[in-house]
C-alpha cells in the first residue's frame, strides 16, 4: 500500500531534511496582504477603490486647473493626504501583526504520531 516518510528538521536529520524539502512545496501559513515591495502601490490601489477617496482626488485634480481653482492647491490636498496616510499606517500595523502571528504559528513544534 501507500506509505509516508516523515523527516524531522531538527538535530542530525537537518541535512537530509534540507535535501528532501527542496522537492516539495512548504506548508507555511501566510495571511498577510502586503510585502515591503508592494505595500505602497497595492495600498494606494485598494484605497482608491473607495468612492470618497476618488471624490477627494477629483477635487485635488480639479483645483490644479487655473480656471476652476477655488483654494490653494496645497490646502485641497491636505484632507486626501491625511486620510491616505492614516489608513496606510493602520493597514501596515494590521498586516505587521498578522506577519508576527504567522511567524509564531509557523515556528511551532509539532508532533507526528504513527502506528
Amino acid at each position: 500500500g501507500k506509505h509516508r516518510i516523515v523527516i524531522p528538521c531538527l538535530g542530525h536529520f537537518r541535512e537530509e531534511y534540507e535535501k528532501v524539502s527542496k522537492l516539495y512545496m512548504n506548508n507555511k501559513i501566510r495571511t498577510t496582504k502586503y510585502t515591503l515591495l508592494n505595500f505602497l502601490p497595492r495600498n494606494l490601489f485598494e484605497q482608491f477603490h473607495r468612492v470618497a477617496n476618488l471624490y477627494f482626488l477629483f477635487l485635488v485634480v480639479l483645483n490644479w486647473v487655473p480656471l476652476v481653482e477655488a483654494f490653494q492647491k496645497e490646502i485641497t490636498m491636505l484632507p486626501l493626504v491625511a486620510v491616505l496616510t492614516i489608513i496606510a499606517v493602520k493597514d501596515g500595523l494590521e498586516d505587521y501583526s498578522k506577519y508576527k502571528m504567522d511567524k509564531q504559528i509557523n515556528n511551532l513544534l509539532t508532533k507526528v504520531y504513527s502506528r
